[in-house]
């Protein structure tokens, strides 16, 4: 996304020129057009490049994920990550059951279009206020998916559905920790951490989890 589009969203919010369901509007906007109209499944899920890129930027999002179980991928998009989820378990001697939401409707119909056998578990909403139909052992995210001011609730939410909560993956600069740390300010534990090599020398791919207390 042009990120000086994302400014002008959270600047329109923080002046009272949008609510939050505007700025949740908004933010939507910028991604129906390229994801709707992407060739591949993981540029319909936000990642450009090769399958050897989406593989290498998203497969780690399992190595906190120790025992089987079910796994909710929030912002699920298309799906393609749920898709993937299986065969990169199976690689680890687990079993896991992908599920979804996402708050963009048109991205639930084509999740649902692309994985019928899993339509009943890929739900639209925006998870600050959805009821999910049962609770799960992992829950992923990006904190990105909300505004700042609300990425506390969103994080104390979402532990209240899932026994672990995966933040990420997300790229930074090498030694940037600002997400531990807000964390840690929000008054959370981080569990642990994950840090995997980017082809940009000054940036690394990197994720965090937190356990339900």
């Amino acid at each position: 996304m042009g990120w000086r589009q994302i400014e002008e969203i959270d600047a329109a919010l923080a002046q009272g020129r949008i609510d939050q369901q505007g700025w949740h509007d908004a933010m939507a906007n910028l991604l129906r057009e390229p994801y709707l109209t992407a060739e591949t499944p993981w540029q319909q899920s936000g990642k450009g490049g090769t399958a050897e890129d989406w593989e290498q930027s998203r497969k780690f999002v399992l190595d906190p994920v120790d025992r089987d179980g079910t796994l909710l991928d929030v912002g699920c998009a298309n799906g393609y990550l749920m898709e993937c989820i299986p065969g990169w378990a199976a690689e680890k001697g687990l079993n896991i059951e992908p599920h979804g939401v996402d708050i963009v409707p048109e991205f639930v119909a084509l999740a649902r279009k692309r994985l019928p056998q899993w339509a009943d578990r890929i739900h639209e909403g925006n998870a600050l206020t959805w009821t999910p139909p049962q609770r799960y052992d992992f829950v992923r995210t990006g904190l990105e998916y909300v505004p700042a001011d609300r990425r506390r609730d969103f994080v104390a939410k979402l532990l209240t559905i899932g026994d672990r909560l995966i933040v990420g993956p997300y790229t930074v600069d090498v030694g940037d920790e600002q997400t531990e740390n807000d964390l840690a300010d929000w008054g959370f534990t981080v569990a642990g951490h994950v840090r995997k090599p980017h082809p940009n020398p000054r940036g690394v791919r990197t994720l965090c989890w937190l356990d339900q207390s």
